[in-house]
C-alpha cells in the first residue's frame, strides 16, 4: 500500500472521483487543442514522445494527439477512475502512482504539467523538480497558477489543497541546464477558453 500524503489522498480518493465528473466536457479538449497549437507553433517544435504527470482523464493528451502524429505517451495518475478512462485512449502508457512518488529511467522529448503542481505542497515541490529534470531529453511545458511567492488558497471550502507559485522561476533558478523560451497567459474570456493560468516553455541547454 502506497503512504500517501494529504494532497494525494485527496485527489486518489472521492474528491478525485468528483473532478473528474465536473471536468468530463469535450469542449475542453476543443480548447486545449487551440491553446496547445498556440504554444507549439510559436516555436515549430517536433515532438516525438512526451509524458503527462497528473493527466486524470486525458483531456490534455487527447488534444494534443490531434496536433502531433504518432506521439508515443505515458501518463501518471493517481486516481483509479481517471486511469480507467485514460485506458480507453490508444497508445498511451499508464503508471498509476503519485507524480512523487513514481520511478522511471526513460526520458521524453516533452514533460507537461498543467494544473498539477497548484495541488503540491510547496515542501514537496523539490522532489517535483527533480522528477521533470530527469525526464526531460528537451522541453518542459508548466501551466500553473503564477504568484511570485507560495501561497494558499482557499480550494472548495479546503485548506492546504490548493497553491499559487512562481513554479518556473524555481525550477530555473535548480537547474541551471534548462532555459526559458516562451512563455504566456490563458484567459478564461479567450474565444476557446480555459482556466486563467500561465504557461512556461523550458528547453534543455
Amino acid at each position: 500500500m502506497i503512504n500517501f500524503n494529504s494532497q494525494e489522498k485527496f485527489w486518489h480518493g472521492n474528491f478525485g472521483n468528483y473532478y473528474i465528473k465536473r471536468n468530463n466536457n469535450k469542449s475542453i479538449i476543443k480548447s486545449n487543442f487551440f491553446f496547445f497549437k498556440k504554444v507549439f507553433n510559436r516555436k515549430k517544435l517536433k515532438i516525438n514522445s512526451l509524458i503527462e504527470l497528473g493527466s486524470n482523464i486525458g483531456l490534455n493528451i487527447i488534444a494534443l494527439n490531434k496536433i502531433f502524429k504518432n506521439l508515443k505517451i505515458t501518463a501518471v495518475e493517481i486516481n483509479d477512475k481517471a486511469c480507467e478512462d485514460l485506458r480507453k485512449i490508444k497508445n498511451v502508457k499508464i503508471i498509476k502512482n503519485s507524480i512523487l512518488k513514481f520511478n522511471l529511467k526513460s526520458k521524453f522529448d516533452l514533460v507537461l504539467i498543467k494544473a498539477v503542481m497548484i495541488h503540491v505542497h510547496p515542501k514537496n515541490l523539490k522532489i517535483l523538480y527533480k522528477k521533470i529534470e530527469k525526464l526531460s531529453k528537451k522541453y518542459i511545458l508548466i501551466c500553473e497558477y503564477y504568484n511570485p511567492y507560495p501561497i494558499s488558497i482557499n480550494y472548495r471550502g479546503q485548506k492546504n489543497k490548493l497553491f499559487k507559485n512562481d513554479y518556473a522561476g524555481d525550477f530555473l533558478k535548480t537547474y541551471k541546464n534548462f532555459k526559458l523560451i516562451d512563455y504566456g497567459f490563458c484567459y478564461h474570456l479567450d474565444k476557446y477558453p480555459l482556466d486563467d493560468f500561465n504557461w512556461f516553455l523550458l528547453k534543455r541547454s
